[in-house]
């Protein structure tokens, strides 16, 4: 292991630059982080205190997902290696297809029991798109129930059935065990004892990036960041030419447009951070500062000789939601930012570092009661990030139910649809078969294995999943795996899926009182115990029927001094339901809003009063 000076310059023969990709939970992060540590890159405080340095944010390490794309670099034997994290959720799948443009091999890390899943396929076929180089890492194979020759297999068979010719098909195997940082060329953990097999593979076979040092500068930005002093920090590789700090460099914008800029900053990764270097060559990538307006797929180019690379696609929304300023009763008391003026920031400010978001104002009309956003992501999951973000960092508002955007070409209105990959014991096949059907899914594929698990592929209108997922979990008790991807734009034949259930609905403001509970959990399935604070018009809990109820959960029980014996003693409380955000806007009907606070997330209906929202129904402003 040779020390490398901060800063240093690598040339194009000694950088390789990887991207890591895997299924979510097959280890990716665990992987990563044992080569930053075994190659004993310096590492800050904070980053050296937590098992999982790559997690960084508190909701991926809650989740046990990649949702934010990372760049790291380490020096093994005077090699630097740029590795590239990438998200496992199909919802950031975008994401992953981008920065595959900075690699030029790929890491394919499977699971020694579960083998490649949906979501690697996806990454996967990217990946031999580009034509990189692949080298497949089996991990975990120190479970008990690792089936090492039947993943191969079934690895070997996706890389066919993904068309890769034979030298790509014919690839290096490494097994690991990155939760111990041991890794081998023969699955025998006993043999194993560092991760140095795995830095050795990507020296033998990912080739050194392509591209000329004495070439104009040409770079593609490939993502973006924010530093509250450097402003919007754009992240990319030199394709040609080297990059200088206070450079007069030229943005080439998406419509053509050149602008003149200098670089105020130019930075190398090492570890984790982000280190400023004097001038960075061909083949590696750098995070530069000084073009405030800079865009994803956009290049940065020598002023003599601009020179445009391929623009990258950026994905398009699929799902839209009304974000606006909280007007319930418990408005302004438990988040720290709940103006227009700083919700309105914060959505901007986000804009500036993900570009599969939009945002657009809204006026105050019939739907909403002030100013709103209309807010577009990639998914549910894109929004619900976004959502729980947002109240982490002490904001309060509340947002609508998520509906698909509908997309007209030639006169027809297309809708989004989703590749639904589904799998839970045999047992539960029938049930799976009936609820898809009900949703107008179209059964794609179907195949069991040897241990009586089935796997059904589905293609399916995004606006009939909404609400599946947590049937799906209940209907297959736990044991099922969901995962989308998403498909294409089509039209979509049929009426939209309504909500089987209504709302008990709270028809006092006030305290919940357990006897008031009591009396009503019969009705249907509760989301608040008792000495809970609830409004008129707060949703308390899911009708058993089809309609709305109205209900009184703080009733009190009268009090006199006449008492039987064992009075109250057989009363039984059921456990509530509490709703968490990602069930919350599963649950959320047209007519209902979802409040969203640091401290609590409550559903409520748009116009509290029942008489007034009957009236305005009526009236089809509502």
């Amino acid at each position: 292991m040779i020390n490398m000076p901060r800063g240093a310059v690598f040339y194009m023969n000694s950088i390789r630059n990887i991207g890591i990709i895997a299924h979510v939970d097959h280890g990716k992060t665990t992987l990563v982080d044992a080569l930053l540590r075994q190659s004993k890159t310096k590492l800050n405080k904070e980053a050296a205190d937590h098992d999982l340095i790559m997690d960084s944010n508190d909701l991926e390490r809650e989740r046990g997902i990649t949702i934010f794309s990372k760049n790291a670099s380490v020096n093994w034997n005077g090699t630097k290696i740029n590795i590239i994290d990438t998200p496992g959720h199909a919802d950031f799948g975008g994401e992953v297809e981008r920065v595959l443009t900075m690699a030029d091999g790929c890491l394919l890390l499977v699971d020694a029991k579960e083998g490649p899943m949906p979501q690697t396929r996806f990454v996967l076929k990217k990946a031999l798109e580009k034509k990189l180089k692949i080298i497949v890492v089996v991990n975990k194979i120190d479970k008990p129930d690792a089936r090492i020759n039947y993943v191969l297999d079934k690895t070997l068979d996706l890389f066919i059935e993904l068309g890769a010719d034979d030298d790509t098909a014919d690839f290096p195997v490494v097994y690991a065990s990155a939760k111990e940082g041991k890794a081998g060329l023969e699955p025998d953990l006993s043999a194993m004892t560092d991760i140095s097999p795995v830095f050795d593979a990507v020296l033998k076979y990912i080739p050194s990036p392509s591209g000329d040092s004495e070439k104009p500068l040409q770079m593609l930005v490939t993502t973006l960041g924010r530093d509250d002093y450097k402003g919007r920090i754009a992240i990319g590789r030199i394709y040609n030419g080297i990059a200088k700090q206070n450079q007069e460099v030229v943005q080439i914008t998406r419509n053509g447009e050149n602008k003149k800029f200098r670089l105020t900053s130019l930075m190398t990764f090492e570890g984790l951070e982000r280190i400023d270097a004097d001038e960075v060559v061909a083949g590696d990538i750098v995070a530069v500062s000084g073009i405030p307006d800079i865009s994803i797929g956009e290049t940065i180019a020598d002023p003599a000789t601009p020179v445009a690379l391929p623009l990258l696609a950026i994905e398009e929304p699929t799902v839209k939601m009304t974000f606006s300023v909280n007007d319930s009763p418990f408005a302004g008391q438990e988040g720290e930012f709940k103006t227009s003026r700083q919700i309105r920031e914060r959505l901007m400010k986000e804009l500036e570092t993900d570009m599969a978001l939009r945002v657009e104002d809204l006026p105050a009309g019939k739907q909403i009661q002030q100013n709103g956003w209309m807010v577009s992501g990639r998914g549910e999951l894109h929004l619900a990030i976004l959502i729980e973000r947002m109240r982490r960092e002490g904001y309060e508002f509340q947002v609508s139910r998520p509906q698909v955007i509908l997309k007209e070409v030639d006169g027809k209105k297309l809708s989004p649809f989703e590749r639904v990959f589904l799998e839970a014991p045999q047992d539960y096949s029938g049930i799976i078969m009936q609820k898809m059907g009900a949703r107008k899914a179209i059964l794609e594929d179907m195949t069991t294995d040897d241990k009586g698990i089935v796997y059904f592929e589905f293609i399916i209108p995004t606006s009939a999943l909404f609400g599946y997922r947590s049937e799906f979990i209940t209907d297959t008790r736990g044991l099922g795996i969901i995962n989308t991807n998403f498909d294409r734009f089509d039209i979509d034949s049929g009426d939209p899926i309504k909500r089987e259930h209504g709302s008990l609905v709270a028809s006092e403001s006030g305290q919940s009182n357990l006897y008031g509970l009591t009396n009503i959990q019969e009705r249907g399935t509760l989301f608040i115990g008792p000495g809970v604070q609830v409004y008129k018009g707060q949703v308390v809990g899911e009708n058993a029927r089809s309609e709305d109820l109205t209900v009184n959960v703080t009733k009190a029980k009268q009090l006199s001094n006449m008492r039987s014996k064992g009075d109250g003693s057989m009363e039984h409380f059921n456990v509530p339901h509490i709703m968490d955000l990602e069930d919350a806007l599963e649950f959320v009907n047209d007519d209902e809003l979802v409040e969203v606070t640091p401290k609590n997330i409550r559903i409520r209906k748009k116009i509290l009063d029942e008489v007034l929202a009957r009236r305005m129904k009526s009236q089809g402003l509502l």
